[in-house]
């Protein structure tokens, strides 16, 4: 059995830089995968991706020439159809049969085997293993038809005729097994084994393969590339620190834009350059966004985490004298770092004030009016949360920070970088003189941007922060902008796992519903009727709660935990750790699984009975040495268990519960609840209901129940 290492390689015109890994990956477990359902792969075959900017290739060891062949079992049709009262080939049979190009006469034996409540014929198939060729066509299509391509191109073939739709151009087709030439084809062009190289440093051209295994060291020794995507950007990173390091400084760490220089270049080379100082009176943030975003370069910083005015190009050549690339390099970014001097410079004539009215003119939603309008909400909301959190010094600096939020949207600066909102605002009230709090609120209301990211670093920021996000997900859901499936085009989630955030690590003590019919009642649309706003708020309860579950879940707690914790409905969001953290020490408890399985019995029972059953119970009533029990344990336990929940020992106050397992039980057993005598009847689902009571205060227990 013929088994050699593969290599397959499409070469085409510089691809997609910020897709280019995902499109190597893609490319390379597609086709490999597909092999390996043809029979191609064995056990110990292993893949290796290959993506540089003008090619995607795939290496992998041991295919076979020709996969095995294989014995498939068949079902042919009910034995009721195949066979006649004799046992012989009814016409169906042969018919069937024939139509698989087989004969009834040489037909290995048929099997009966049970199918379903009925017996059928089954035949065992021989199936021929197909050859590399064909399973390598079969692939290489599958491959190409699978690839996560952003953008399709359609482009005309040699021929002048044809046309094929693909990512890019198309050039060059190699599948080599070992050392020979697999015949197929793709994208109009045959397969060989001619690649091309460098497209001004290759020292031959075309690189002619010897075989399969020689790909990635032939491209980077006569073809002046490094093939592999993970290779190249490791060799950017080695050249990277040890040209920062020769200078004392540090590169910034970016791993987005890394990938995406390694999807620029394939034979990396590190050059220094620098620009002058003065563009250093500009906010750092300005440089290094338009140093990254527009020029691809890495800004170098010293240790204290300052940028300094030199920075780092990676070059796709490597000449003997650089000097030329280097200065190419300077005098193109000068024009960018000038441009934002001059808009910082601009910016800072006008007051933030000032540009208060100018929100007016932009427009936020069309439904929900321009964002002067938004911001008036938003400054509305802040100010009372800000209430709830510190009284009257902190909604004064709220009310100003809320109001000038969102004023750098109408700078220069930020109309050309409009990643910098929030951090500009921050500057610019910097240089008027402005409180640090108001100032640092004004960049930190739009935290936590993404999964990860650091909150507000004071209570000025959490107020306008969450000010901000309510008024988002009340407007949006409320003119009903919700996600769907995976769809979030205005980020809500991110806002809800936000709130949740600012909330709970902050220990903010504030009222979860009571937040939510604030921004409710600052927002233009609270004239809808109540049904339809009482419609709205559930909606966004519990699309937050959902973000709420997920968020705990991510923190390690128990999914069974955090659904009693949460079925409850907590409102003090920053309890509920504490909540989990008491479920968790109770689940332990030998006395748990039956307690859990008794409130489950309890709430079932008190689902099925009409009207509200108050928590009361008459002693006079109590007959049974069970039930006189169980209100003797409860009079104990329950006083004790309230006090320690009220006093936040919310553990203390669930393992107390331990001590009502053998009464709870005795009642059960010895108990009728729907007694005959409705006084009884109703006395005793007065008792339930307290045990009920006593047993849910931190979580609904009967979630834990098996």
């Amino acid at each position: 059995m013929s088994m050699k290492n593969l290599l397959l390689e499409l070469f085409v015109e510089e691809l997609p830089p910020k897709a280019l890994n995902k499109l190597g990956e893609a490319f390379s477990s597609v086709l490999f995968e597909t092999l390996k359902s043809q029979g191609l792969v064995v056990e110990n075959s292993v893949v290796t991706a290959y993506a540089s900017p003008r090619r995607l290739a795939v290496h992998a060891t041991n295919i076979l020439a020709i996969a095995p062949n294989k014995t498939s079992t068949q079902k042919l049709m009910p034995v009721s159809v195949g066979l006649d009262a004799s046992g012989n080939a009814t016409p169906a049979l042969i018919k069937r049969l024939q139509g698989m190009g087989l004969d009834e006469t040489s037909v290995p034996k048929l099997t009966k085997q049970m199918d379903g409540k009925n017996e059928a014929l089954f035949l065992d198939v021989m199936q021929k293993g197909v050859a590399l060729k064909d399973g390598l066509q079969t692939a290489l299509n599958e491959a190409i038809a699978k690839l996560p391509i952003p953008k399709v191109m359609t482009y005309q073939l040699a021929d002048g005729w044809s046309s094929v739709n693909f990512v890019r151009p198309a050039h060059g087709l190699v599948a080599m097994h070992g050392a020979d030439v697999v015949p197929i084809t793709a994208l109009g062009l045959a397969s060989g084994n001619a690649t091309q190289g460098h497209r001004f440093e290759a020292a031959v051209s075309p690189v002619m393969l010897k075989n399969a295994d020689t790909y990635a060291e032939q491209l980077k020794t006569e073809g002046a590339v490094i093939a592999s995507f993970a290779e190249r950007r490791a060799e950017i990173v080695r050249q990277l620190n040890a040209a920062a390091a020769k200078q004392n400084l540090k590169p910034i760490e970016d791993e987005a834009l890394l990938d995406e220089v390694t999807a620029l270049v394939e034979r990396p080379n590190v050059l220094l350059g620098q620009f002058e100082e003065i563009y250093l009176q500009v906010p750092q943030e300005c440089l290094i966004l338009t140093m990254k975003a527009n020029q691809k370069y890495f800004p170098l910083l010293d240790a204290s985490g300052k940028l300094t005015n030199k920075f780092l190009i990676v070059s796709n050549i490597s000449p003997a004298d650089p000097s030329a690339v280097i200065q190419g390099n300077e005098r193109v970014v000068r024009p960018r770092l000038a441009d934002a001097k001059f808009f910082f410079d601009q910016d800072r004539k006008k007051t933030l004030e000032s540009r208060i009215e100018g929100l007016s003119k932009v427009v936020y939603h069309n439904k929900l009016g321009s964002q002067g309008e938004r911001n008036f909400r938003v400054t509305n909301i802040s100010v009372l949360v800000a209430n709830m959190i510190g009284g009257e010094a902190l909604w004064k600096k709220a009310e100003l920070a809320a109001k000038l939020s969102k004023t750098d949207l109408v700078t220069d600066m930020v109309g050309e970088f409009p990643e910098l909102q929030g951090i500009m605002g921050r500057y610019y009230a910097q240089h008027e003189g402005l409180d640090d709090d108001v100032a640092y609120a004004i960049e930190d209301h739009y935290k936590p941007r993404f999964s990860g990211d650091e909150l507000p670093r004071n209570n000025v920021g959490i107020s306008i922060a969450l000010g901000d996000k309510l008024e988002t997900l009340v407007g949006l859901f409320g003119i009903g902008e919700k996600p769907t499936g995976d769809k979030d085009p205005f980020a809500l989630r991110r806002h809800a796992l936000g709130i949740i955030r600012l909330l709970m690590e902050n220990d903010l003590k504030i009222q979860f519903n009571y937040l939510i019919e604030t921004a409710f009642l600052n927002v233009w649309f609270t004239k809808l009727n109540t049904d339809v706003r009482d419609e709205i708020i559930a909606n966004l309860n519990l699309f937050i709660v959902e973000r709420l579950s997920n968020y705990l879940k991510d923190k390690d707690f128990a999914g069974l935990n955090v659904d009693a914790v949460l079925a409850l409905n907590p409102q003090n969001l920053y309890e509920i750790p504490k909540y989990l953290n008491a479920v968790e020490v109770f689940s332990g408890l030998p006395e748990a699984p039956a307690l859990a399985a008794a409130n489950k019995r309890v709430g079932n029972i008190l689902k099925k009975v009409e009207g509200e059953v108050k928590a009361e119970v008459n002693t006079n009533l109590l007959q049974e040495p069970a039930e006189i029990a169980l209100n003797a344990a409860l009079s104990q336990v329950k006083p004790e268990a309230d006090k320690l929940f009220e006093s936040g020992d919310y553990t203390a106050s669930l393992k107390s519960l331990a001590a009502l397992k053998a009464p709870v039980d005795a009642f059960f057993d010895n108990v009728m609840v729907n007694a005959e005598n409705a006084d009884l009847k109703a006395n005793r689902l007065g008792l339930l209901a307290t045990l009920h009571q006593a047993m849910n205060r931190v979580a609904d227990l009967s979630k834990l129940a098996s």
